[in-house]
């Protein structure tokens, strides 16, 4: 029997530590998208409740009214930034966004329903977690959820190998890195029944299917935490690893449709 997937508390407070910078975001968001700004959402260890204050940074999911523009770009480049600055223990600012008519579109539902339904926490605006019922463990939730490694795989490859900016570098490793560890845990997500959203213990799930492949899953890990690596040795990740992942889905994809 398939396992309906959890849902974040929304009655426990967040950790205290974080509360002002959460408030703040909710408030400059708001604004700067004004008439644009349809929802914001709380991600990660700090909608989990497992966040290290020092070490842990804040994600948000934005969800518009319409589709983004240039000037709500920079509004939110902006913030992202003046958060950065203002709170300084918090590591970085990440933001996933969407439009209102993407979130509620028939090809949205297991991609932005479940990503809002279980690995989100409204913290301002309409709640659209509300307009989806409770998912269960599926294939189709975790071709949905990971399965763009494919067209990520060479858009990342090609950013490595142009960028001469340390920064730059570190942060398209750091992505894809992640990408990769997310993607392989969703290859056995369906068969494991075992709903993770910590990337250890999704990379222990994955392990215990894959364990030929401890070694690529704690190379991806290196990527992931912007540890400076030759070119040459984050490319062959991504070249043999993340391509792996890819064969593997399509194959998984061909057996189950």
């Amino acid at each position: 029997m398939a396992k309906r997937l959890p849902v974040l508390s929304r009655e426990q407070g967040f950790q205290q530590e974080y509360m002002p910078a959460l408030l703040e975001a909710a408030k400059q968001f708001r604004a700067g998208l004004n008439q644009n700004f349809h929802s914001i959402y709380l991600n990660g260890s700090v909608a989990r409740h497992e966040a290290v204050w020092g070490k842990s940074d804040l994600n948000f999911t934005i969800i518009t009214q319409q589709k983004l523009r240039s000037q709500d770009e920079s509004a939110i480049s902006a913030i992202q930034w003046r958060l950065t600055r203002s709170f300084p223990k918090i590591t970085g600012v990440t933001i996933k966004t969407a439009s209102r008519e993407q979130v509620l579109s028939l090809e949205g539902i297991f991609e932005w329903g479940v990503w809002l339904k279980h690995c989100s926490v409204c913290l301002n605006g309409d709640d659209l977690s509300s307009r989806f019922g409770s998912f269960e463990v599926s294939w189709d939730i975790g071709r949905s959820m990971n399965g763009d490694l494919k067209d990520l795989l060479p858009e990342y490859r090609h950013k490595i190998m142009k960028t001469k900016v340390i920064d730059n570098y570190l942060d398209y490793c750091e992505f894809i890195g992640k990408k990769m560890i997310w993607s392989a845990y969703c290859l056995v997500l369906h068969s494991k029944q075992q709903w993770e959203l910590d990337i250890n213990r999704a990379a222990d799930v994955f392990l215990d299917v894959y364990p030929e492949h401890l070694m690529d899953v704690e190379r991806a890990f290196i990527l992931a935490s912007r540890t400076q690596v030759p070119k040459k040795a984050s490319l062959f990740l991504l070249d043999q690893f993340g391509q792996w992942i890819v064969a593997e889905f399509d194959k998984i994809n061909r057996r189950i449709g």
